[in-house]
C-alpha cells in the first residue's frame, strides 16, 4: 500500500465505519427481507449516495435476490462492491494531454479549499518535471492573491497578479500571454467563488473562459471543479450548476478526511458523468494526489 494509499484508507475511517459497517450489522446473520431491504436503501441515501443512484442500486439488489444469487450478507456486500466500482470506472487522473501551455480553470466556492488544491497541484506538477505558473484571478479579495502567492512559493511555480479590485479576466488575459512566452506547461487560472452573488459570479468565470479562449484555442483545457465532500449533497447541487453553466471537465474533492460523507463520489460521477481527478484527504502539502476509483473501493471496503 502506497502512503497516499494508506492516508486515504484513514480518511475514509468513518464513511467505512459509518457505511459498510452499518450495512454488516443490519444483514449479518439475519433473513433477507422487504424490511431489511428499506433499511439499506435509506443507509444508501444517509451516505449521500443520492436518491437516483440508490434506486438504482436497490432495483439491481431485488433482481439478483429474485434471481437467487444473493441470499446473504456476503452476497450483498460483493455485489454493492460491484455496483459501485462500475459506477466510478476507470480511474481518469489528471494528465497534461494538449499542446503547452496546458490551462486550468480552477473553480468553486468560497470554503471548499480551492486555493489550497491550486497550490498541491502545482506542486504535483513541479515535482513532476512541469514548469507551472498560477494566476490570481480572484481579484476581489487581497488575502486570496496573498495566500495563492504563498502557495505559488511553497510550490516553486511562477506567479501572475494585478492589483485586488482588477478585471479578473484582464488578470487571465495576461497569464496566458505571459505563459506562451516563457514556455510554461501548465497554467492554472484561480477564481472567485462568491455563491451570494451567483449569476455575476457565473458571467464573470464565462468572461474568464472566454479570454483564455481567445488566446488559446481549446483552452482551458480542463475546468476543474474543487469541492467539499463534507458537504453532501450541496456539493452535488454545486457540481450540477457550475457544470450547466459553465461546462465542468473534471472535479478535485478535498477534505475526504473529516465526514461519513464519502459516497457523493459515486453520485456525481453517475448524475453528471464528471469523472473525479484529485482528492485530498488532509492539510498537508501531500496529502493529495490522483483518484484512482480501485483504491477508493478498497480503502472504503477493507
Amino acid at each position: 500500500m502506497s502512503l497516499f494509499a494508506g492516508k486515504l484508507k484513514t480518511g475514509l475511517t468513518k464513511t467505512r465505519l459509518g457505511f459498510i459497517g452499518k450495512m454488516a450489522n443490519l444483514f449479518s446473520g439475519k433473513e433477507i427481507t422487504e424490511s431489511t431491504i428499506e433499511e439499506f436503501e435509506e443507509l444508501l441515501i444517509s451516505a449521500d449516495i443520492g436518491m437516483m443512484t440508490t434506486q438504482q442500486i436497490i432495483e439491481a439488489l431485488k433482481e439478483e435476490i429474485q434471481n437467487g444469487k444473493i441470499r446473504n450478507y456476503e452476497h450483498i456486500r460483493t455485489f454493492l462492491k460491484s455496483e459501485l466500482t462500475d459506477i466510478l470506472g476507470l480511474p481518469q487522473p489528471f494528465s497534461l494531454y494538449a499542446e503547452r501551455p496546458f490551462v486550468v480553470l480552477c473553480i468553486g466556492v468560497n470554503g471548499v479549499g480551492k486555493t489550497t488544491t491550486i497550490g498541491k497541484l502545482a506542486n504535483k506538477a513541479v515535482l513532476d518535471g512541469h514548469i507551472t505558473m498560477l494566476a490570481a484571478c480572484d481579484t476581489f479579495r487581497a488575502a486570496a492573491i496573498e495566500q495563492l502567492e504563498i502557495w505559488s512559493r511553497r510550490a516553486g511555480s511562477q506567479f501572475i497578479k494585478h492589483q485586488a479590485g482588477s478585471d479578473p479576466a484582464a488578470v487571465a488575459f495576461d497569464a496566458v500571454e505571459a505563459a506562451k512566452a516563457r514556455s510554461i506547461d501548465l497554467l492554472i487560472v484561480d477564481t472567485a467563488g462568491r455563491l451570494h452573488t451567483k449569476n455575476h459570479l457565473m458571467q464573470e468565470l464565462k468572461k474568464i473562459k472566454r479570454v483564455i479562449g481567445k488566446s488559446i484555442p481549446d483552452a482551458p483545457h480542463e475546468v476543474l471543479l474543487v469541492l467539499d465532500a463534507t458537504n453532501g449533497q450541496n456539493a452535488l447541487n454545486q457540481a450540477r450548476e457550475f457544470h450547466q453553466m459553465i461546462g465542468v471537465t473534471g472535479l478535485a474533492l478535498t477534505k475526504m478526511d473529516g465526514s461519513a460523507k464519502g459516497g457523493i463520489v459515486f453520485a456525481i460521477k453517475n448524475e453528471l458523468n464528471i469523472p473525479v481527478r484529485l482528492i485530498g484527504v488532509g492539510e498537508g502539502i501531500e496529502d493529495f494526489d490522483d483518484f484512482i476509483p480501485q483504491d477508493f473501493i478498497e480503502a472504503l471496503f477493507n
